[in-house]
């Protein structure tokens, strides 16, 4: 069997699980799909997906790729009447890209490994157009063995595949990423509505940052939604406050401060009960420059976000 030649199943069809079953999909995958709500698999389908009727219907399959909202989700996709479980067949490996609690990982680990079936946590980083740029990045813990396999797929996902250990690590590895995101977008509002402030429009000073040592992905791709107001969510406000108070509480279980973290925590917090929580988590900036007493306006300007075609990062 060459290294695409599996049979892939996918559970989940959001923003995100669409982008990056479409990317297999673009490859040549054989692939079929499940979504709770039928009719978000109409781009999936579209471009080649087999629909199914439930994630029992996946379990023939060599690989399966899980993309759901909540631990809650993950356990029902293996664990329920009709889940992935509850047939007599079994996937080989069972690759869950989805942000969920360690304790939940665990008990879907646990539950895989008694049918004899490899389970791997992959939490990704990103969003559906990051994906779509090839610029997604994952961390990956499970058997060495499983992450083999499913590895040449993985690639075809995102660019940048990390496997970090075995067990629950690639959870703690997410949430340390989205603690620092958090951490980063905070400093940069910060330095925004400073410069705002003294004069310095914010695409001026985001294109500075941009083309300095201190410019990355992430400052490029945000900069659109800095300089014009622009808060469609990629990654929303209250989301970020879920992996802030898993990684703060991972913080009290092993004895870690992080007071920088905690400060921002709080920020976080004060943006959800302004009403930020279901926007960008971009949208702190509001917050800043409210605290500040800065009023801002969109500057309604053509900003790239480094993650066109051929675009440097």
């Amino acid at each position: 069997m060459s290294a695409v030649d599996r049979t892939i199943g996918w559970v989940g069809a959001g923003r995100m699980g669409t982008a990056m079953a479409l990317r297999l999909l673009d490859q040549g995958c054989d692939l079929a799909a499940y979504n709770r709500t039928r009719a978000k698999l109409d781009a999936l389908v579209g471009a080649g997906a087999k629909p199914v009727d439930s994630p029992a219907d996946l379990a023939t399959r060599d690989i399966v790729f899980v993309t759901v909202g909540s631990s809650e989700d993950l356990l029902a996709v293996l664990d329920s009447e009709a889940g992935l479980l509850s047939g007599g067949s079994v996937p080989s490996v069972v690759v869950d890209c989805s942000t969920v609690s360690t304790e939940a990982s665990a008990d879907a680990r646990a539950l895989l490994e008694a049918r004899g079936a490899a389970f791997l946590a992959a939490p990704v980083s990103g969003n559906p157009k990051v994906v779509a740029g090839g610029k997604l990045t994952m961390a990956v813990s499970g058997p060495r063995e499983a992450f083999e396999v499913a590895e040449p797929y993985l690639a075809m996902i995102g660019r940048g595949v990390t496997y970090v250990g075995g067990g629950e690590v690639a959870r703690l590895v997410k949430i340390c990423h989205n603690l620092l995101l958090g951490v980063v977008i905070q400093s940069l509002t910060e330095i925004l509505v400073l410069a705002e402030k003294g004069g310095v429009r914010r695409q001026d000073l985001l294109a500075f940052v941009n083309d300095s040592v201190m410019g990355s992905l992430f400052t490029r791709y945000k900069s659109p939604a800095l300089v014009n107001l622009d808060f469609t969510p990629t990654f929303t406000t209250k989301l970020l406050r879920k992996d802030f108070d898993l990684g703060l509480a991972a913080a009290r279980e092993s004895g870690v401060s992080m007071p920088v973290a905690a400060l921002v925590h709080e920020i976080v917090q004060a943006g959800i009960g302004e009403g930020l929580g279901d926007d960008d988590f971009a949208s702190l900036l509001l917050v800043t420059a409210r605290a500040a007493g800065l009023g801002l306006t969109s500057e309604e300007t053509a900003v790239a976000d480094g993650l066109s075609a051929g675009a440097t990062t």
